[in-house]
């Protein structure tokens, strides 16, 4: 796939041109509330990614350094204690665009020799169908770009050349009893038209083979999004500041619907005192398995 990187419902042209990946009217996004539902518990520990909509919320700023993540003491304790009477939320369908592919390799780190500031994600996936219950053994997939705006099996698209081996920043991780995975990347780039973000997906009662997987059925497909200001100061930051294309705001993304977490956006915990040491990120991901 050559040209700039677009995706469905986001330009009028590319519609025109194919009809492939459009975003099915099922499938747009949706949020439902269910009041007074506990968010799960298992094994004492409060399930983690309860997000606000505020980003500004669960970071501060350091001197010197810009924004970062670091919550302060009163601000992570408050959020562990309104865990389990927060509610829970449907996480928002999106369309998975073009750049997906089948068959992802089931692994922790899906780096492999690409460069860019490490993001050590933590996802929980729990059941809105069933008292918002951990859904255990579903198997949570993400891929984005790199720090040039590439993805793997379509390189070329954002106007760079380099090797393109199709696995680079794909894979996946099966959540366990809590519903919880881990998954280590690093920050995405941008490429023209979109805000930075990762895609995902998640799927239920796959076959694991040596490193992959077979089967199962796709039970949410979503998107995933960093604050911006966070993600100014990361794209003003070499390896990034090679990708010299256009960057589109999150404000001005065309998925994104300033939802908060129901939405994607990432609670994030910076690593180190700077950016490029890294960021953690959680997210508790809604999905109905009926």
């Amino acid at each position: 796939m050559t040209g700039n990187h677009t995706e469905p419902n986001e330009l009028e042209e590319q519609q025109q041109e194919s009809g492939r990946h459009r975003l099915d009217n099922s499938v747009r996004r949706r949020r439902v509330l269910i009041g007074g539902g506990g968010v799960a518990v298992a094994g004492g520990l409060a399930v983690a990614g309860i997000a606000s909509a505020d980003p500004a919320k669960t970071k501060t700023k350091k001197p010197g350094k810009g924004a970062s993540t670091t919550a302060s003491a009163s601000t992570t304790a408050s959020t562990e204690a309104s865990a389990t009477s927060s509610v829970c939320v449907l996480n928002a369908e999106v369309t998975e665009g073009p750049y997906s592919l089948e068959g992802a390799l089931v692994r922790e780190d899906i780096r492999e020799d690409k460069e860019g500031f490490e993001v050590r994600y933590t996802f929980t996936v729990v059941d809105v169908g069933n008292d918002c219950a951990p859904l255990a053994d579903a198997l949570v997939e993400i891929w984005h770009c790199d720090a040039l705006g590439e993805y793997s099996g379509f390189v070329g698209g954002n106007g760079h050349d380099e090797e393109d081996n199709g696995t680079f920043l794909r894979g996946g991780q099966l959540t366990d009893e809590n519903g919880q995975c881990g998954i280590t990347s690093i920050w995405p780039g941008h490429y023209v038209s979109r805000a930075v973000h990762v895609h995902m997906r998640v799927h239920t009662d796959v076959t694991l083979t040596d490193d992959s997987y077979t089967g199962g059925e796709i039970i949410h497909t979503g998107q995933l999004f960093f604050d911006q200001d966070i993600n100014t100061e990361v794209q003003a930051t070499s390896p990034y500041t090679e990708n010299t294309t256009q960057e589109t705001l999150l404000e001005n993304d065309s998925i994104y619907d300033d939802g908060g977490a129901s939405s994607g956006l990432l609670t994030l915990t910076a690593l180190g005192d700077s950016v490029s040491d890294g960021y953690a990120a959680t997210l508790t991901v809604g999905v109905n398995s009926d």
